[in-house]
């Protein structure tokens, strides 16, 4: 599809008629899930968006596969792989958590970054955790785990230096 230029913005044709909504921020239906939700994202991201589109897509998500991780334990393998590609995403293009009307380096605030952080913290997974968090912090979110993160990740070096000496 191409977007339809004779009402002086983007828009794409529907059923009913023209939207400005891109198909990619219209790609992933709120009433699919499982294997049908993760087809339908890697679709929307193949599909014309803005990447504000994208980061919703994925950051939606990677809520609902939170949201059914007790009855589909696979989606916590795809939350990480989409929460990544987020930041990716939010790194390459930082538009995509920000507002035109914002204040240069104001950004929105991002669920799926933060929430890939608590699940590898709560894995023990201090170190990629903190890796994690400190790329949020340019986009001035994830600052308390930055500071918790670093205080576990350093009793956990002394922990292994003490004991790597015990022997």
């Amino acid at each position: 599809m191409r977007p339809d230029e004779s009402f002086g913005s983007a828009m794409w044709p529907i059923p009913e008629g023209h939207t400005s909504a891109t198909p990619a921020s219209r790609h992933v239906a709120h009433d699919v899930h499982g294997e049908e939700l993760i087809a339908r994202v890697w679709e929307a991201l193949e599909l014309p968006g803005s990447a504000m589109d994208y980061h919703f897509v994925l950051q939606n998500a990677v809520e609902r596969l939170w949201s059914t991780r007790r009855a589909h334990p696979a989606a916590l393998e795809l939350l990480e792989v989409f929460a990544l590609l987020d930041l990716e995403l939010m790194e390459a293009a930082p538009e995509a958590v920000s507002f035109e009307d914002m204040e240069a380096g104001r950004f929105v605030r991002v669920t799926s970054v933060p929430r890939l952080v608590g699940l590898l913290e709560r894995e023990g997974a201090f170190v990629e955790a903190l890796t994690v968090a400190r790329r949020l912090v340019r986009f001035g979110q994830g600052e308390d785990a930055v500071a918790r993160l670093s205080g576990k990740t350093g009793a956990l070096a002394a922990e292994t230096t003490t004991a790597g000496g015990a022997r």
